[in-house]
Formats: structure tokens, sequence, C-alpha cells
């Protein structure tokens, strides 16, 4: 089993908002590793210290949250793994030309789901409805 996820997920589980209690209670009964891409760890940094840019965490909470983050990592409770860039754009384009137009997919979604499959995910961790939508119908299991 190879577990994924996308950046809703860990905003949830290193953040705060409304999702981080079910992301820490399914992370408590899990003793498997969670795998994401290198798209995915720039995308968490990204969005703590974009919502501290606007006011919606308060200052210097980016810096601690992404500290958590990191710490994690260094622990092997999350691995950045290496994947193919190449791979995930044409996994991505396959995605994008037969999901958007039905879907509504967002580039950044269908990345994550991309580098899941290129990881030979299984399963699939988000708080994004659509994205769940997605990833499920590229076979992969949304646990939440």
């Amino acid at each position: 089993m190879v577990i994924t996820c996308d950046a809703s997920f860990l905003f949830s589980l290193y953040g705060n908002d409304a999702h981080s209690q079910r992301a820490v209670t399914w992370c408590s009964s899990s003793t498997k590793p969670i795998y994401l891409s290198s798209l995915t760890h720039f995308e968490l940094g990204n969005a703590l210290r974009f919502s501290e840019f606007r006011k919606v965490i308060r200052p210097g909470a980016a810096a601690h949250y992404e500290a958590g983050f990191e710490l994690a990592i260094a622990q092997g409770r999350l691995i950045v793994a290496t994947i193919n860039l190449a791979n995930v754009v044409d996994e991505a384009k396959r995605i994008s030309s037969i999901r958007t137009l039905t879907g509504g997919h967002r580039g950044f979604d269908i990345f994550h789901v991309a580098s899941a499959l290129t990881m030979e995910a299984t399963h699939f961790l988000t708080f994004d409805e659509n994205q769940k939508i997605l990833a499920q119908a590229e076979g992969l299991k949304v646990p939440l």
C-alpha cells in the first residue's frame, strides 16, 4: 500500500483548519508513511505563507507549521519521493484530456493525482471534494 496526499490534507495536518482533527485522527490510526511529490512539498510551504500573507493565520504561524512538516519528513513519517517530472506532466496531460471538460479540474489537482499514479499509489488523502472525485476516477482509494 502506497499512500499519497495533496496540499489540502497536509495543510489540515500541519496547519489549523476545519479538517485538522480528521487529519490528525487519520494519521494516528495509520503506521504507514505518506509519500508526496516535490510539487506537493512546494505547494504546502507556499500555501502556509500565502495564508499568513492573507492574515488567515497569525504572523509567524507559517514558519511554525512548516517546521512541524519538515520534522515529519526528517522522521520519515512523510517521504518526498523522487519522481520524473516529465512522466508526471505526461500523465497530467492524459488525465486532463479525459477528465477536465467533464469535471472542471484545476491544474495542480491534476498534478497531485498524476504524481500519485506515477508513484504507483493505492491511496490518496485529500479534503478537496472535486479532487477526491478525480482521484477515485483514476482508481485511487480516498479514505477520507
